[in-house]
């Protein structure tokens, strides 16, 4: 049977290393695809990992999660993707190793996946960070399905230029504040005006701007949506809660929500990824949970 609403979710697999040993699999793009699999959808996440020990842990995780592998590419030359995470007193710095697998996603085999059942394409700015990937990226996006941007600046592997050649063209985006600022050249005193400025320069559909503990907004050609923070009772930490977001957005786009009721289910998700360890879970019960109090509302 054809899924009429499948996503296409295109960039990196990769794992956060910690000094002592600790490797916890995610990669913005994961962890979207991820979630959006523990909703109910049939995502196809492209990427590619190693011939490593990694790589298998990437493909028994999607195994065991019921996710399609069939966009996961093997390289047999180039590890699979590691971030190195360095703790400094309360706080942590990181370094995004370059010249991994994920850098070199080959583009025809990218484009064989892109069929009627595809809905929409997802991916961030990372993954446009070397030649191979960001080719088969721009092959990816002139098919012309419907584009979901997701901002992440991570210095060194962006440049103000290269982010605007991935906006151009984009029919969705969503970025945080922090990066609003930069991208915009704005102010933090006017995000709404600054957002609203920047929507209409691209000629996006929809941005979406979160902002931590401030809640989130959502500005349309027509319409201004904010969204309230959803308290977090017990925070054991915020990793990965800007992809929780992304994958309700992305749940809202396909099942065509109302945008607010999108925004505050959205925040609702990433408060509830606040509460556990890490950006994924595979604890069914959190997705049911919540898919069936939204189904009630």
């Amino acid at each position: 049977m054809i899924n009429p609403a499948r996503a296409i979710i295109f960039g990196e697999a990769l794992f956060d290393t910690f000094p002592d040993g600790t490797a916890v699999l995610g990669g913005a793009p994961f962890n979207v695809a991820w979630h959006l699999q523990g909703f109910g959808l049939t995502p196809l996440f492209i990427s590619r990992v190693g011939s490593d020990a990694r790589a298998e842990q990437v493909l028994d995780a999607m195994t065991g999660w019921g996710m399609d592998l069939a966009g996961v590419q093997r390289d047999s030359t180039r590890p699979t993707g590691v971030v190195q995470i360095q703790l400094q007193g309360k706080g942590h710095s990181f370094d995004i190793v370059p010249d991994q697998a994920y850098d070199h996603i080959d583009a025809d085999a990218a484009l064989g996946h892109i069929g009627d059942d595809s809905a929409l394409l997802y991916h961030g700015s990372l993954i446009a960070r070397a030649p191979g990937s960001r080719q088969a990226l721009e092959r990816l996006r002139a098919a012309g399905l419907p584009t979901f941007v997701d901002i992440n600046l991570r210095a060194p592997w962006w440049d103000e230029q290269s982010v605007k050649v991935i906006l151009q063209g984009a029919r969705w985006v969503k970025l945080n504040d922090e990066e609003l600022v930069v991208l915009s050249g704005g102010t933090r005193t006017d995000q709404i005006g600054v957002a609203q400025s920047m929507r209409a320069h691209y000629g996006l559909a929809m941005l979406v701007v979160t902002r931590g503990a401030g809640g989130a907004f959502i500005t349309t050609a027509d319409d201004l949506m904010q969204g309230s923070p959803v308290t977090v009772d017990v925070l054991v930490d915020t990793v990965g809660a800007g992809d929780a977001f992304s994958s309700v957005v992305i749940l809202g786009l396909i099942h065509d929500w109302p945008l607010g009721q999108t925004l505050q289910r959205a925040l609702e998700f990433a408060a509830a990824i606040c509460r556990i360890r890490g950006a994924t879970t595979t604890d069914r019960n959190l997705y049911s949970s919540h898919l069936q109090r939204w189904q009630h509302e």
